[in-house]
């Protein structure tokens, strides 16, 4: 799906989605990657949902964000609950969703001018 959102500048965005591969500002990215305003890290984890684990997390609440979106692939999938703690005590909100949901809801968040990362797994 192409997608037309207003670019901030300065900002990255997802421009397109599709089986396999994720846009950011135009850019193809076919493995996973962490997302940020500024930023994309693409060494940043595996690319299997099952990989991740609590010093993955423990990793992203070191991150000066409001909001995590991670995205599992092509389906939405729940990481245990332990491996979660670390964003819970950096009161780092959540939400897990399918990628192509957090690509969505990526750029709806950068636009409103919020502090946001987005951890997208491409399968």
């Amino acid at each position: 799906m192409k997608l037309h959102p207003d670019q901030a500048i300065g900002q990255n965005i997802v421009t397109s989605y599709g089986e396999g591969y994720i846009d950011v500002n135009g850019l193809r990215h076919t493995s996973s990657l962490l997302l940020l305003a500024q930023n994309v890290e693409t060494d940043w984890c595996g690319a299997d949902f099952a990989e991740l684990t609590e010093a993955d997390f423990a990793k992203l609440a070191q991150l000066e964000v409001d909001v995590l979106l991670l995205g599992t692939g092509r389906r939405q999938r729940f990481p245990e609950p332990s491996r979660l703690r670390p964003l819970m005590a950096a009161r780092i909100g959540y939400e897990v969703m399918d990628s192509a949901a957090a690509a969505r809801t990526f750029n709806i968040l950068i636009g409103e001018g919020r502090q946001v990362a987005a951890l997208l797994i491409i399968e």
